[in-house]
């Protein structure tokens, strides 16, 4: 039941990147975390009417291509991320991020904030990059080390039920299981490398390095935050937020993914 659902929206092949798409309007693009995939968005995919919705996967997920360092930073994300766009058409962008889909959010609206309507970040992944030495490199020693003991299946068995919020649906859970069945190692490894680059204050220096252009705001919701940027002046999109807001709380079936 749940690969016919998500069948319904066939992924595509844009050169190195492959997506599902859906709808139209103002594009929304769906940047997914660590251990999920372009079909974590299955609920907004089905749902959210009125937009463009764009849900990525990132490169050495799905069948995307590989990034060239083997070790690469958000920046090399956001990069793809660029090229992506670019290849679409895509002029004026509201980016939605979940875990570590964050750090490449901001990382691309760091380098090309005329291009970002707006953003809304889920769950956002700080990274470990301004740990000390010796913590970051036994956090990402211990992220490695999960994948060769468990690898994808024992991942989805072992790891997905500790990245559902009490109380979520269970295609949550289904989702997350779903997504980490399919994890390419390579790629993981890569993600792994670019989240023990990343940086908490990369966040705010995205959101907030041009002033005349973000204003931003962190909101608690249900003991998770939101950080939502915006232009100033620009127009609202009350509808997707209110959608965002339920995934917040748990009533739609998305996962951190970290």
């Amino acid at each position: 039941m749940l690969d016919e659902r998500i069948a319904r929206f066939a992924p595509r092949k844009s050169k190195t990147i492959s997506y599902r798409e859906t709808g139209a309007g103002q594009a929304l693009v769906l940047l997914h975390g660590i251990g999920s995939s372009s079909a974590s968005w299955l609920h907004p995919l089905e749902s959210l009417k009125g937009y463009r919705l764009i849900a990525w996967d990132a490169p050495g997920y799905g069948d995307s291509d590989f990034l060239a360092p083997r070790e690469p930073k958000p920046g090399d994300y956001a990069q793809a991320l660029h090229e992506f766009i670019e290849r679409l058409l895509l002029k004026d962008v509201v980016l939605v991020g979940n875990s570590l889909g964050c750090l490449m959010a901001t990382a691309y609206a760091a380098a090309h904030p005329e291009r970002v309507r707006a953003m809304v970040l889920l769950g956002p992944a700080g990274g470990y990059g301004l740990m000390p030495p010796e913590e970051r490199e036994r956090r990402l020693r211990e992220r490695l080390a999960q994948l060769e003991e468990l690898g994808p299946e024992g991942m989805a068995q072992k790891r997905s039920p500790t990245l559902v919020a009490a109380g979520s649906p269970r295609i949550a859970l289904e989702l997350v299981r779903w997504s980490q069945r399919r994890i390419r190692p390579e790629g993981y490894r890569q993600a792994v490398h670019c989240l023990a680059q990343g940086r908490p204050h990369h966040a705010r220096s995205g959101l907030q390095g041009d002033r005349r252009r973000f204003s931003a705001r962190r909101i608690p919701l249900a003991s998770r935050h939101r950080a939502r940027a915006a232009p100033r002046g620009a127009r609202a999109h009350p509808r997707a937020d209110r959608h965002l807001r339920k995934i917040n709380r748990g009533q739609s079936p998305i996962h951190l993914g970290l």
